[in-house]
Formats: structure tokens, C-alpha cells, sequence
């Protein structure tokens, strides 16, 4: 793991990806595929628009096609600084026009297309007004993969990323919990993140006593009591790429029960990593975890995916659930973070995030996963 900061992705790198999604598209007989702003332009090309706007911003990817940006002219100067731009053309539109006339020139009159999921439903429309015969399928429908597999930069951030969560709970345990509020403690989880390097911080939950029992809960006014079991879990983006670690502690002595139930979650998510090696197929490892806990007698209180993907967002595909069978590819990294949540009562989470290896699994969380007694 690396303490400092990494070498920024170059223009090559983006020309890379940007070759992938459209020949991935291609691939899966598409026409191409469209991105808005959001964490898949950010991805291909660098590019972070400035603001949330309802101005249209598109990149057209297409095989054998140069890639090209569509932006309004005003945003034209920093979409031409962005580390992709030499991989790209770009096109730009005036207010007043019609930005759909300069991008229908970039597209086939009959194709179908992957759009980003984030697409405003404007510009969809917009686009079919202007090419009727042309069809679109969500990104993550079309091509869910995409982003999945992280090449070593990648990994080097998220690696990072981890150890900084990683530090961040290390902390936390030594503050006072008892006496204090919810969100108090999410609080300084937060300014945690942000002291071990996250620009960005996507969650940070406390779930006390009954609270535990949603796995969303969202950190509120509840004073914090001896007794209480309490999961947190947080994360964001550090260097662009995310952290998300779940860890359950305990304000005092547990009781034998709220022992027993941590035990049952460890024994789960330690079964479910050790399965993880390339080959076999997502449902597998929540098949894993999920076992281990119906034969415990909780799995009616397991109540979500055993994991999710990882990457320049929190939550990305693949995800470990049932039914989904796509197999495992060295480079993948995902959570995998079994549960159980007794209502009315407590929940128990613990999580780390994985990366599949040429021969298994590697875990780039590694804290201790005991249930940890706290003031």
C-alpha cells in the first residue's frame, strides 16, 4: 500500500479506455455508447464537469470512430484541459442551438446505443426526436463489466483508499461513544476520512443499539448507551477511488447472544473471502456467506447482498447476489460484507473489500474483525 500520492493517469490511459468501451460495445452489438457527466465520463476521459448542468454533455464512443466530446462552448476551455483531451475531439454548442443537430452527425441513424445510466432523460429524448430509429440500453444492462476489472494503478488507489479507512477505524475506537449522539460520532468519522486523505466522503453511519437492525440506518439524535452494540460503516473517494469498511463494536461487555451472532457474521465473511478466486461466479460467494448463517438459524435476518463492486464510485457492479452469474476476473475488487439484523433489537455487518487475484483473493482491508469493546 502506498502513502503517497500516485501518478496521475495519463492521456494514453484514457485512450485506452476509451478504445475498450467502444470495442466492448461492438462486442455486444451496439452502435456505441454514449456518457454523460458522472463517474463513467470521469473514468474514460478525466473530465469532471464543473458543475451539475442541464446543458448537454455527451461522449460518443464508437468502434473505428474517433472519440469525440460534445460540450457547450462555455465549458469548451476546461473540458480541454481535462488528462483524456488529447484522446478526443471535441465539439462544442452555442446557447441557442440545438445541441442534438451537432451530435447526431456522431451517430448511426439506426443504432442502438449504451447510455450511461445518469443520463438526463431530456437528452434521451432529445436525440430520439432528432434520430428516431435509434434505440438505447442502459450501461449497466449492456455492458456491466466495463469498469470492473481495475488494472495496477487502479489498484494502487484502491489500495490506498482502504488503508485509509483502515486508519480511520483505528482512530474512532479510541473516542468516547457512550453519552454521545449518533450523529456526533458520524461526524468525526467523516473528518477522519478526510485527515487520511479522502476528498470525498460518501457515508458515514453509526447504528446504535436497535438502530443496528437497519442496515441503512441514518446517523440521528439517539444518545449512545453501555450496552449498545453499534455497526459503522463508511466511506468515499481518496485519489478518485472508493473505501468502504464496515466493522461492529460494543459499548461495554456484550452478552453471550450479541457474541455469538458476531461470531456467526465473522465466520460468514471470513468463508466468503476465503471463496473468492477467479472462475467462479458472483452468487458463489453470497451462496457462501449466506450458508454459513442459515445453518446458524439467522438467514431470515440477512436481509441484503453478501457485496457489491468497487471503484470510482462506492457501489458499482458486479455484485454478489443470487442469480448473478458472472465469473470472477482477476482485477475485480468488490465488498464482501454478510450481516444480521435482529429487529428491534441490534444488527451485526462486518466488511472488507477484495480484489481477485491470479490464484484467489486478497483482502485490502485489515483490521481485526473481533467485536472491539469501546468507552
Amino acid at each position: 500500500m502506498t502513502s503517497g500520492t500516485p501518478a496521475p493517469f495519463t492521456a494514453a490511459d484514457y485512450k485506452a479506455r476509451m478504445d475498450r468501451a467502444a470495442q466492448s460495445a461492438a462486442d455486444a452489438g451496439l452502435a456505441g455508447v454514449l456518457v454523460a457527466p458522472g463517474p463513467d465520463l470521469v473514468w474514460l476521459t478525466g473530465y469532471q464537469v464543473p458543475a451539475d448542468t442541464e446543458r448537454l454533455t455527451l461522449l460518443v464512443l464508437a468502434a473505428g470512430q474517433e472519440p469525440t466530446l460534445v460540450v457547450p462552448t462555455l465549458e469548451a476551455p476546461d473540458a480541454a484541459k481535462a488528462a483524456g483531451a488529447d484522446a478526443m475531439t471535441l465539439r462544442d454548442w452555442t446557447d441557442g442551438k440545438n445541441p442534438y443537430d451537432v451530435t447526431a452527425p456522431l451517430l448511426d441513424v439506426s443504432g442502438r446505443f449504451g447510455v450511461s445510466d445518469n443520463a438526463w432523460a431530456m437528452h434521451l429524448l432529445g436525440l430520439q426526436r432528432t434520430l428516431p430509429d435509434t434505440s438505447y440500453v442502459s450501461l449497466t444492462e449492456a455492458l456491466p463489466m466495463l469498469r470492473a476489472v481495475k488494472d495496477a494503478a487502479e489498484l494502487e488507489r484502491l489500495a490506498a483508499a482502504g488503508a485509509a479507512a483502515d486508519a480511520t477505524y483505528e482512530e474512532i475506537k479510541k473516542v468516547a461513544f457512550a453519552g454521545r449522539k449518533e450523529i456526533d460520532i458520524s461526524r468525526e468519522l467523516a473528518d477522519l476520512l478526510r485527515k487520511f486523505g479522502h476528498e470525498q466522503v460518501d457515508f458515514t453511519l453509526v447504528c446504535s443499539g436497535p438502530n443496528g437492525a437497519n442496515p441503512h440506518h441514518s446517523p440521528g439524535d439517539r444518545v449512545v448507551r453501555d450496552g449498545d452494540m453499534i455497526v459503522l460503516d463508511f466511506g468515499g473517494l481518496k485519489h478518485g477511488y472508493g473505501s468502504d469498511t464496515s466493522r461492529t463494536v460494543h459499548v461495554g461487555a456484550p452478552t453471550d447472544e450479541e457474541r455469538r451472532v458476531h461470531d456467526v457474521v465473522r465466520e460468514a465473511q471470513t468463508a466468503a473471502c476465503d471463496a473468492v478466486r477467479p472462475g467462479i461466479a458472483c452468487q458463489d460467494v453470497d451462496r457462501v456467506a449466506r450458508k454459513v448463517i442459515t445453518d446458524a438459524g439467522y438467514g431470515e435476518y440477512f436481509i441484503h447482498r453478501t457485496g457489491h463492486g468497487i471503484g470510482v464510485t462506492t457501489h458499482e457492479p458486479p455484485y454478489m447476489i443470487e442469480g448473478e452469474e458472472q465469473e470472477l476476473v482477476p482485477g475485480m475488487c468488490f465488498s464482501v460484507e454478510p450481516g444480521i439484523y435482529l429487529p428491534g433489537r441490534f444488527g451485526v455487518r462486518i466488511e472488507d473489500i477484495v480484489t481477485v487475484t491470479e490464484d484467489g483473493g486478497a483482502r485490502l482491508n485489515a483490521t481485526a474483525r473481533d467485536l472491539a469493546i469501546v468507552g
